[in-house]
């Protein structure tokens, strides 16, 4: 069994900052390409940042120059690094990661999500 479990989020007035966890657990041989995605009410799963096994990055630009996605592969742990956020960025944030398993499988899953609300 893998399982993701996001933290971190909260209530921060604008032009605050939070940092968002996804920690992975279970039978993990290795875990590959990670993304960050936000839902906010009546809109669909957007992508915000995503990494790759060897560290590159891309980011929605929304959130470009603000936002930072990082990993600690000893953990098994992805980061979201939330600068100047505005309340347009009040959302829902869930990770998802590919991984491979300890028995040679290969799943993408979800975390449960965390509630970031940005408002004074």
């Amino acid at each position: 069994q893998v399982q993701l479990v996001e933290s971190g989020g909260g209530l921060v007035q604008p032009g605050g900052s939070l940092r968002l966890s996804c920690a992975a657990s279970g039978s993990i041989f290795s875990i590959n390409a990670v993304g960050w995605y936000r839902q906010a009410p009546g809109k669909q799963r957007d992508l915000v940042a995503h990494i790759t096994s060897g560290g590159s990055t891309n980011y929605a630009d929304s959130v470009k120059g603000r936002f930072t996605i990082s990993r600690d592969n000893a953990k098994n742990t992805v980061y979201l690094q939330m600068s100047s956020l505005k309340p347009e960025d009040t959302a829902v944030y869930y990770c998802n990661a590919d991984i491979r398993t300890t028995g040679r499988s290969y799943l993408s899953i979800w975390g449960q999500g965390t509630q970031v609300t940005v408002s004074s």
